[in-house]
């Protein structure tokens, strides 16, 4: 697999993006990986970096984003917080990814059995743990708890609600990344990482 470069970067749709990263999971879901020369990754991507892909995952070490996607060197700007939650600094973040650095799609991933969601579902108080976890509250709020349970079921539907209420948040705090998804510059779309299976499915 090639490095990416600009002119790769600049002749992807966001439809192709999408692909890409698709193609990647069923890769890594299989085990048989694209073979990449890293080290070479490395020389190259040292003369600049054309990414093709921004993902907002986790930052549980069973959900890296660029071997889930079975991707090397200069392809994916990994954008990592617990609970996959949205604030100014992500923001940020991801307008550079997509406006300056040309990114083609934009990816809020959660994640099944996630220990953020399952904490905010706890209602946990901790030092600034309980500020990050107020972000994730609202997907808490939507859903009905069975019997007042943090269930598994309950977890994986909060996860799904969470990744929704922060594609949510990018659209109305980001005129940026809001305008480049409308002129079809970029796509941004939701995503689940099964930890059991290793499968990524698109929402």
């Amino acid at each position: 697999m090639r490095t990416q470069t600009k002119f790769t970067q600049e002749n992807l749709t966001p439809a192709d993006a999408h692909h890409i990263l698709a193609e990647g999971n069923r890769r890594f879901v299989l085990n048989v990986k694209a073979q990449r020369n890293l080290q070479e990754q490395v020389f190259e991507t040292s003369k600049g970096q054309y990414p093709f892909a921004t993902v907002l995952s986790c930052i549980d070490s069973r959900v890296p984003a660029e071997l889930v996607f079975d991707q090397g060197i200069g392809d994916i700007f990994s954008v990592r917080v617990a609970g996959n939650i949205v604030n100014e600094d992500i923001l940020g973040s991801m307008e550079y990814a997509c406006k300056v650095a040309g990114s083609k799609i934009l990816v809020v991933m959660g994640h099944s059995k996630c220990g953020a969601v399952t904490a905010a579902c706890d209602d946990v108080k901790l030092g600034n743990i309980s500020t990050l976890l107020s972000k994730i509250r609202p997907a808490v709020e939507r859903v009905d708890f069975e019997g007042n349970e943090t269930t598994e079921k309950v977890v994986e539907e909060v996860c799904h609600v969470n990744v929704q209420l922060s594609i949510d948040r990018i659209r109305e705090e980001s005129a940026i990344l809001a305008e480049m998804e409308k002129s079809g510059e970029i796509e941004i779309v939701g995503a689940v990482y099964d930890v059991t299976t290793g499968q990524v499915k698109f929402i």
